[in-house]
């Protein structure tokens, strides 16, 4: 048994609820943009925010996924630029910790 198997399974859970929030961020992108000025306006607005929560998900996505990487391989909680062990306090706060505090 992994000791980081509940980390995984809610990095997993989480990476579900991105993938299927993207996916409707993603819908809303594609629709048209109104004929009329004033809605376009107020539509080009939206589909901008819709762009940065689209790049901070996937961000989040590739982070979690490199977890999960980390954990199967069993070097999570390791550091990947020095090797030393991350705070437990570090990976509670951020599961998705690469590096310990020192090299971030």
């Amino acid at each position: 048994m992994n000791p980081h198997e509940e980390v995984a399974r809610l990095l997993t859970a989480r990476l579900l609820e991105l993938r299927a929030h993207l996916a409707k961020v993603a819908s809303e992108l594609q629709k048209p943009l109104s004929a009329d000025s004033e809605d376009r306006a107020t539509e080009l607005e939206n589909q901008e925010a819709l762009e940065v929560i689209n790049k901070t998900e996937t961000t989040e996505i590739r982070q979690i996924e490199a977890a999960l990487k980390r954990i199967f391989a069993g070097s999570y909680g390791t550091c990947s630029k020095c090797g030393e062990p991350i705070d437990p306090r570090r990976l509670k706060a951020l599961p998705t910790a690469a590096t310990c505090v020192s090299c971030s």
